[in-house]
């Protein structure tokens, strides 16, 4: 097949690609050509700004593509866009995101039939607008849309956790190794899915040409949940330290830093366990291969191999010290307060 990855250098599209070109597929990609990762080795390179729909139109014209796969539209004014620009193509997968499923969630486990709302997050509002439009245009014009949902997926330059620095990922683990205070959201109890970018990969892209893809909407995870105790158990584990933890009640942290609003209360605050029986149901041999314990070893591997990689946020070190010394003294003043 032709397909053509909008995007192709992120953790996730770089999986993909890759694993599109292992499987035979002749892959295009769509980058402005300025990320500090170039997209995988093989593939077709167009550069161009994915958000001027003259330049676009232009690379692609005289091109035809079994499948295009968008990794950078967030609004539905992106969206209807591309309705326009890739009107003829096979089909047109839009990935969206997992924290589109309502929160908090009315069951534990998440199936693509659980209801979408979430009034805490934006970035999973404005995703839900955006499958919207393609579902009206699949319903009204036939456009062949398939939506994937991933939930904070993870690989080699990514260290998933509820608190940490997105662009800066190595700060939990040098925060961790000289045994400062590691802020969990609530008691850690609650139960997380993370998926290895490989693994993604692997049930992403059987799902290209698929004509009973068309006009769906699947998430893609793996099948091991874990507590979020666990998970920053494993990341300690991987780093060669026992993390120093504190548990912190999500309302303190969103307190004082807002932003986490949508990535905890809209995310990472709830348990997010998923079924992945509709996704078998089309790639019966989707199987998750790499066990979180694995893939965060090889992810901590990657960062130790060149201190280039080891950046550190300021910033955020800064806030959690700040958040650890507040919590810590509001402990000891409970624990003081006489008995009636």
């Amino acid at each position: 097949m032709n397909i053509l990855f909008v995007g192709g250098s992120g953790i996730i599209s770089h999986a993909c690609a890759s694993e599109a070109l292992a499987r035979g597929h002749d892959v295009w990609t769509l980058t402005r050509g300025s990320s500090h990762r170039d997209p995988p080795v093989g593939s077709r390179r167009l550069v161009g700004d994915a958000e001027n729909e003259d330049e676009v139109r232009a690379l692609i014209r005289g091109l035809d593509f079994d499948a295009v796969v968008q990794w950078t539209a967030f609004r539905p004014d992106q969206v209807r866009r591309d309705i326009e620009l890739f009107a003829d193509a096979g089909q047109y997968v839009f990935v969206s995101s997992a924290s589109v499923y309502q929160k908090p969630p009315s069951h534990w486990l998440i199936t693509e039939a659980t209801p979408r709302g979430n009034p805490y997050w934006g970035y999973a509002r404005d995703k839900i607008a955006c499958e919207d439009v393609l579902f009206a245009a699949h319903e009204s014009t036939g456009f062949r849309v398939t939506v994937i949902r991933p939930s904070l997926t993870y690989g080699d330059t990514q260290i998933p956790v509820a608190i940490g620095s997105w662009l800066r990922p190595f700060t939990l683990i040098e925060r961790m190794r000289r045994g400062a205070k590691i802020l969990v959201p609530g008691d850690g109890t609650s139960i997380w899915t993370l998926t290895h970018n490989s693994d993604l990969a692997r049930g992403l892209v059987p799902l290209l040409g698929q004509a009973g893809a068309v006009g769906e909407a699947f998430h893609i995870t793996s099948d091991e949940a874990l507590t979020w105790n666990q998970i920053y158990g494993l990341v300690a584990a991987a780093a060669g330290v026992h993390a120093d933890v504190l548990h912190v009640p999500s309302d303190a942290l969103v307190a004082a830093d807002p932003d986490l609003e949508g990535t905890l209360w809209g995310d990472k605050s709830n348990s997010a366990v998923f079924d992945n029986a509709k996704l078998r149901r089309f790639v019966p041999d989707f199987r998750a291969r790499v066990p979180f314990a694995e893939g965060i070893a090889r992810t901590v591997q990657w960062f130790d191999a060149d201190p280039r990689r080891q950046e550190i946020d300021d910033q955020a070190n800064a806030l959690w010290d700040h958040v650890a010394r507040v919590y810590l003294d509001a402990l000891a003043r409970v624990a003081r307060r006489p008995r009636t």
